[in-house]
This record gives C-alpha cells, sequence and structure tokens, in this order.
C-alpha cells in the first residue's frame, strides 16, 4: 500500500475537482469543441473522460461497500464508446454531468469506513488495489486533466504534494515496464529524489523542477527544460516509457 496518507488524498481530490470545474466553467460551448491537449481530443472529450472516469470509481466505491464485484468498465472498448458518446453531448449537459458524477463519486466514498476502506479490488488495468487507493486513482485525473484542457493552466499549478506523489507513483509503475532508462529524478527544488529503473544499473541523473520532471514522466513535455548526466558527463535527455 502506498505512503499516502488517504486524509491527503481525499484532500487533493476536493480541491482538484474545484480547480478542474472552474477551468471548465471558464471555458464557452466553442473553447469546449477546439483541441485539449491531448493528441486526437478535443476538451469535450476530456471533460466527458472524466465524467465517465468518476462513474468508473464510483463502481469500485460500490464494490468495496458492498463486497458484489462491480468493475470500472465492462471493457476497453465500452470506455472508448462512452467516451465518444459524452464528447458529443451539448455543452450545458456535458459541463453538469462533470460536476454531478464528481458529487456523486465524493458521496460513494463518504460511505465507506475503516473495513470497506481495507477492500481489495481491480483497477481498470488489472492491478490489485485497496480501496484506499480509488481517491488517488481520482486525484490523478482530476489535476493532469485539468492542465490537460491547454486553457493556461500548467503542472506548476498542482500542489507540491500532488506533484511528489506523482514522482513517487508514476516511476514505481515506469520502473516495473520493459525498456525503462535507469534515471534518478532529481528535483531542483526539493531535497527527495526518485529512481526509476533497476537498481543494479547505473543511472543517468536527470534535474529539473518537480513539475518539469512530472511533466516529462507522464508524458506531458518532451523534457526540453531538464538537463541529464551520466558517468562521462551531459546526456540526451531519455525517452520515458509510456505511463498508462
Amino acid at each position: 500500500m502506498s505512503a499516502r496518507e488517504l486524509s491527503d488524498t481525499l484532500s487533493w481530490l476536493g480541491s482538484g475537482t474545484s480547480f478542474l470545474l472552474r477551468v471548465v466553467d471558464r471555458l464557452d460551448d466553442d473553447q469546449l469543441r477546439e483541441p485539449s491537449g491531448l493528441p486526437g481530443w478535443s476538451r469535450a472529450h476530456v471533460v466527458g473522460h472524466v465524467a465517465r472516469n468518476a462513474e468508473a470509481l464510483g463502481r469500485l466505491a460500490a464494490w468495496a461497500r458492498t463486497g458484489l464485484q462491480t468493475p470500472m468498465y465492462t471493457s476497453p472498448m465500452q470506455r472508448d464508446a462512452d467516451i465518444e458518446a459524452s464528447a458529443a453531448l451539448p455543452a450545458d449537459r456535458l459541463r453538469a454531468e462533470l460536476a454531478s458524477t464528481a458529487s456523486e463519486l465524493a458521496a460513494a466514498l463518504d460511505e465507506l469506513d475503516e473495513k470497506t476502506w481495507q477492500a481489495t479490488l481491480l483497477s481498470a488495468q488489472g492491478r490489485v488495489i485497496p480501496a484506499t487507493e480509488v481517491p488517488w486513482l481520482r486525484v490523478r485525473e482530476v489535476w493532469l486533466h485539468a492542465v490537460d484542457l491547454a486553457a493556461g493552466e500548467r503542472l506548476t499549478d498542482l500542489p507540491d504534494g500532488v506533484l511528489d506523489a506523482l514522482l513517487g507513483d508514476v516511476s514505481a509503475t515506469m520502473s516495473t515496464r520493459e525498456g525503462c532508462p535507469s534515471v534518478v529524478l532529481e528535483p531542483t527544488d526539493r531535497e527527495q529524489t526518485w529512481r526509476l529503473g533497476l537498481p543494479d544499473s547505473t543511472p543517468v541523473s536527470l534535474r529539473g523542477t518537480a513539475a518539469e520532471l512530472t511533466g516529462w514522466l507522464v508524458g506531458r513535455e518532451p523534457g526540453e527544460e531538464l538537463t541529464a548526466r551520466g558517468p562521462s558527463g551531459e546526456v540526451q535527455v531519455p525517452t520515458a516509457p509510456r505511463w498508462l
């Protein structure tokens, strides 16, 4: 289980949801149809995805509370079809569904108690997770996709705790991937470092701010602001594996 405290993730979830809703409410109907920062997706796709994600995580909360298996999605195809259908909704309905599904998820999480928070579930990727991980899955969605809307928000807008948690979470996940480069992430604005890749190999030192390193790690930035050094001096910034 992650070292993140449940109280922290629930707090980040609340503030991240408010942040995302403010960004979306600022966009007019035409702007919602414009491209997002994610290839092939409009801003409406991003909003629709986040709304459907709230419903999917709500199913995990119900699983934890009742013990009845309710997967996030019946299949990847169903997930993709639901996003496409949501992106085509009228803008007012899309905004309303983003808010209502977020509220319903918050209510579902509020129903969990000390015992049900420890229930064992399956993520969309098939990972076995405790119910305490569900709020963190949502934290990632609301904060990162607020930036993905390409409406002026940046990773520097994320709370320090969320950036640090992302660096730890994503680097641990990527280190299990085949071909993951051996890297030590050294934020210039943190005392802590994070290790990526096999521990028995000689790592590249990758330096930048925590936000810049996070952007590279989650595939939102190419790493142009980062500096990389190997045993013999400066080297090219490596390519990060696909995260999700």
